[in-house]
């Protein structure tokens, strides 16, 4: 999401100030704006960010509250939002249909921003119009690491914690009157297809398990569940919209953008890549939101596809919650697009298909049109506001003062306190990745390390730690800032002017690394390289940054050590091969305790994607085919079907520490498809087996794994399943279980994972169904494998 392309860049916006603290805007041209108005202005704006009374419905000193049907708590939530909704003109019906929703001042009601940001940590906004302000008594949120580094730790609960933490900040911000909406736009969790994109470091990675239990675990820890699930209720702490719905994966590439482009996906790619993310998200999280994506998926849309919105999530999934468009997703169909003839078309169309709100003006614009045109009965927008109205009223919105409402007592002293910054800095610490480590180089010696030289572009750059939707962090500390508090002789250089490296300064950085014991080169990309409509055309470093890593290397005392901040993967073959660089690690963009963590270090040991080579931008980036197709020499793609050379494999880390791993019997190595069915062919539809049958199929397979080094560490342990044959569309290999483990020198422990057939052992058909295949199927971690059978 980003601000409108549509608006016009050389206008400012008036607006009025209302009794609720909402703000309308207009457009305005600068030169009729007078002095007294920009006086008036700032002083409205200097109230606005004085305001501590967070906006709610339902005042019990308000009198008409006692008559409203809609106020009373004790209705069910369905029967007060019919309440609500039938007391609504069509113009104020029209009026919430879009991000920034209107106040209602004769019912009480406020002014609504549907659109906050939370991907990593509650986000800083630039625009008064949205949900979160940082201009009053709280100023900064914890900002953990970008996503997928966090994925990187592979560990379900720390992505809770995480998220848990981030609802708890949310909250207390709105509870001192700095948000107009609790509804918060994260997590992304559209699957890392191609290495280029720009936003694949807000995901967790190119794994549909990974990103689904990730999805999972971030909806339950903002919204308030438990670990496990099920003890959520109707009261939500905050609320999670998973996007963007889907098969988005492309922003920007060589002219070709998101805004226009037609996703060409098979039905197998979808049952079996794309979808799965989004449908744990729902059926398992239980997500409130879901926001459906700019680009069209087959010819059709997202924001404007019944068949995905009202009858996948909410027909087939369950999903019971509001749809979103992204930013502006309702114009393009007609504007860019042309999807739909007339701007009524549009509106007309994604009502119709099930979407409930709009972030942009497009709905406010033409809905009345479009009813008065007969394009659009008036119930699409009953419904929409039905959904709508449920969310605000599940966050206590419309309960009356929310300080007292099941979280009204959460604090502005829960925001960047010292357990949420631990835990920042427990983040990074687990997830950054040892990629290389020749003559176990790391870690260095406390005591022998006496002069430190710290050099590149990255290496004091607090922006660059946090990635993008990032908010102003409590306390960031950079890797030189980390680092210069082991060693008191550390001395600095940028090397380059900035990341692209333009400028280098070679001469500098050379004098500066021959003086030191150590050299760490902190290099990388940044926001700048890769972003939100900015893809890669390739993927190396910037020529002058490699050009000077590769001098430094050779005149130093001692092997390097480089530092690699990236949302995406880059192709270092270069220093993968060099003898002068000793040691290589992967720090994503690690938030703000990054630098703290790498100094320390205390490094993760696996890593969540793909890392190609640089030829593989000879893959058309618009090509959405997962598997490959030898006859074309398309290679396919992630790890699950990708059949080229690679950099670094998926799943691949060092460790200081050596695990050994071994699969210990099972009770069961053949698993009986447990249905009578009168198919001739050799394997299943999982449909026909049903919830029950599958749920007595599973049964769980257990892991002995050792720490034979001489350091304690965390470990995850990935377990993964393939089959003999890659025939028929299946996977090379698919991830089906990890868990992380903590484990002492010398200590041991065994570790159990549940195998769930259906979910585990099945792949999709070209019809997109998800059939079990009778035959032999490989269990496999690390380099022991247990072959088990599956027989009708």
């Amino acid at each position: 999401m980003q601000q409108s392309s549509h608006t016009t860049s050389l206008s400012i916006r008036s607006f009025q100030f209302c009794s609720n603290n909402s703000v309308t805007f207009t457009n305005m041209k600068l030169p009729t704006l007078s002095v007294l108005y920009l006086i008036h202005l700032t002083s409205l704006l200097l109230i606005l960010a004085e305001s501590t009374q967070p906006p709610f419905s339902c005042d019990i000193s308000d009198p008409r509250t006692k008559s409203y049907p809609f106020c009373k708590t004790t209705l069910p939530i369905t029967q007060r939002v019919q309440d609500l909704v039938s007391r609504l003109t069509l113009d104020e019906k029209i009026s919430q249909l879009v991000n920034s929703a209107s106040s209602i001042p004769r019912l009480g009601i406020p002014a609504y921003q549907w659109w906050s940001e939370a991907l990593h940590g509650v986000a800083y906004s630039l625009r008064v119009t949205q949900g979160i302000r940082f201009n009053g008594t709280i100023q900064s949120a914890t900002s953990f690491p970008q996503v997928i580094l966090t994925a990187a730790s592979f560990d379900a609960h720390l992505w809770y914690r995480i998220a848990q933490a981030v609802g708890i900040e949310a909250r207390a911000i709105y509870n001192a009157g700095q948000a107009m909406g609790m509804t918060f736009w994260a997590p992304n969790i559209n699957i890392y297809r191609d290495p280029r994109w720009g936003r694949g470091q807000e995901t967790p990675g190119e794994d549909p398990l990974v990103s689904g239990k990730y999805a999972v675990s971030f909806v339950r820890g903002i919204q308030g569940d438990s670990f496990e699930g099920g003890k959520l209720g109707q009261h939500l702490q905050a609320s999670a919209c998973c996007k963007h719905f889907t098969a988005y994966d492309l922003d920007n590439w060589k002219g070709v953008k998101r805004y226009v482009f037609n996703a060409k996906v098979s039905l197998q790619d979808l049952a079996d890549t794309y979808q799965p993310p989004f449908q744990s998200c729902i059926q398992q999280g239980k997500a409130s939101g879901i926001m459906c994506a700019y680009n069209r998926v087959n010819g059709v849309p997202n924001c404007a596809d019944y068949n995905l919105l009202s009858k996948t999530a909410r027909g087939q999934w369950g999903f019971n919650g509001y749809i979103t468009s992204d930013c502006d997703a309702v114009a393009i169909i007609h504007e860019d697009q042309g999807y739909a003839k007339l701007p009524e078309d549009a509106v007309a169309d994604v009502l119709k298909a099930g979407m409930d709100v709009n972030c942009g003006t497009y709905l406010k614009k033409y809905t009345k049109s479009a009813v008065e045109k007969r394009k659009l009965p008036v119930s699409k927008i009953d419904r929409a506001l039905h959904n709508l109205f449920s969310v605000r009223i599940r966050l206590g919105l419309f309960d009356g003062n929310p300080v007292k409402q099941p979280y009204g007592t959460i604090g502005s002293d829960k925001v960047c306190s010292q357990e949420h910054r631990n835990l920042a800095l427990e983040a990074a610490r687990n997830g950054i990745v040892l990629l290389k480590n020749t003559d176990k180089l790391l870690p260095l010696s406390k005591t022998k390390t006496t002069s430190l030289a710290v050099i590149g572009p990255n290496a004091n750059s607090a922006k660059t730690l946090v990635g993008n939707y990032a908010g102003p962090p409590c306390k960031p500390v950079t890797p030189l800032q980390g680092l210069q508090s082991y060693v008191k002789d550390t001395r600095f250089h940028q090397g380059c002017n900035a990341v692209n490296c333009s400028s280098a300064f070679i001469a500098q950085s050379v004098k500066i690394a021959k003086g030191a014991d150590h050299v760490v080169l902190v290099m990388g990309l940044d926001q700048t390289q890769e972003s939100e409509d900015h893809d890669r055309v390739d993927l190396l470093l910037p020529p002058k940054q490699q050009n000077l890593i590769s001098r430094i290397a050779r005149v130093a005392k001692n092997p390097v050590i480089l530092v690699l901040l990236s949302g995406g993967p880059v192709d270092i073959s270069f220093a993968k091969n060099d003898q002068h660089i000793g040691s290589i690690l992967w720090a994503g963009y690690p938030g703000e305790a990054g630098g703290r963590a790498l100094a320390e270090i205390i490094f993760g040991d696996h890593n969540p994607v793909t890392w190609y080579p640089q030829s593989y931008v000879n893959v058309p980036m618009t090509d959405m085919r997962m598997r490959p197709e030898p006859s074309s020499s398309y290679p396919g793609r992630t790890y699950r079907f990708y059949q080229g050379p690679k950099v670094f494999e998926f799943g691949y880390g060092l460790s200081y520490s050596n695990y050994t791993y071994e699969i210990l019997p099972v009770t069961q190595n053949r698993v009986h498809i447990m249905v009578e069915s009168s198919n001739p062919h050799r394997y299943l539809p999982v449909s026909e087996m049903g919830d029950e049958v599958c749920e007595k199929m599973k049964y769980t397979v257990k892991v002995r794994v050792k720490n034979h080094g001489a350091m304690a560490g965390k470990h995850p342990m990935l377990l993964f399943v393939r089959q003999p044959k890659m025939v028929n569309g299946r996977p090379v290999r698919q991830l089906v279980a990890f868990q992380s483990v903590n484990l002492n020198a010398g200590e041991r422990a065994d570790v159990e994972f549940e195998l769930r057939p259906c979910e585990h052992l099945s792949s999709a058909k070209k019809d997109g169904s998800m059939v079990i295949e009778e035959g032999s199927y490989l269990l496999s971690i690390g380099d022991k494998e247990s072959e088990i059978q599956v027989v009708k």
